[in-house]
């Protein structure tokens, strides 16, 4: 049988059931995930799309990454709260943020990345994680 996860925010109307493994567990320190999280830094999950299941309703705001290519942020019509996002080149994939599954023994990040926009008291660490400035 698949492991599930479930990932809501606040009002719980809007939800994301991701089956299986993730494909990437990563913190970023960008200006924009720093905005999008409202901390420091973002820590998300990606999984394949069609190892997901979304229910309920959302709006999206699209922004332009610094790549150049779009970035789409689906959110909860009632309470606000993002729940999950898509960017590219990751566009078969669906990004979760960690915090939505509320689960405090979630698996460790994988990647810390734009580390160049770190704040100077964070420290990301543990076994194996790759750090970058991109």
């Amino acid at each position: 049988m698949t492991d599930q996860r479930t990932a809501s925010r606040q009002c719980g109307q809007l939800a994301v059931t991701c089956s299986g493994e993730p494909v990437r567990i990563s913190v970023c320190h960008c200006l924009a995930c720093q905005k999008r999280s409202g901390g420091p830094f973002a820590a998300q999950v990606r999984y394949p799309e069609y190892q997901v299941t979304i229910t309920g309703e959302s709006r999206e705001w699209v922004r332009i990454a610094d790549s150049g290519k779009p970035v789409e942020n689906h959110f909860c019509p009632q309470c606000g709260s993002t729940v999950w996002h898509r960017s590219r080149p990751h566009a078969d994939a669906i990004a979760v943020p960690v915090g939505a599954f509320a689960d405090p023994a979630f698996s460790a990040p994988w990647f810390s990345v734009y580390e160049q926009r770190k704040h100077p008291w964070v420290e990301i660490v543990g076994e194996g994680i790759e750090h970058s400035d991109r």
